[in-house]
């Protein structure tokens, strides 16, 4: 049963990833932590594990199709966030759970207000 949930959780993160780019610290890691219990390092974890497959190929196919890909872009973030993922993981792992998900909670608030309220 706990198989079925977790790829309806992959279909509803899924969705939100190809509507707004989302997916992985927005809906994945609330959802690991309040609906199947992870800590908020597991839940980080087992999102990075997720992302290591091609999971927004698909997606990003249709948004390129559209003209709305910037390739080089991409390509270069792509390289800075290889090593600062690498520098994060080993960064978070020196933060107690409960702070590591107040600072995520903040940081998710932060962007929300920000998103709501500035141009």
């Amino acid at each position: 049963m706990n198989q079925l949930l977790y790829i309806v959780l992959g279909v509803v993160a899924g969705i939100f990833g190809g509507m707004f780019g989302v997916g992985g610290a927005t809906i994945l890691v609330p959802a690991l932590i309040y609906l199947f219990g992870l800590t908020q390092h597991q839940a980080q974890g087992t999102t990075l594990a997720i992302m290591i497959p091609p999971i927004g190929l698909l997606a990003a196919m249709r948004y390129y199709y559209s003209g709305n890909v910037k390739l080089g872009m991409a390509g270069f973030i792509c390289i800075g966030f290889l090593i600062g993922g690498l520098f994060g993981a080993h960064l978070a792992h020196f933060i107690p759970d409960q702070a590591l998900k107040k600072i995520f909670g903040i940081f998710l608030l932060v962007v929300a207000i920000r998103m709501i309220f500035w141009k």
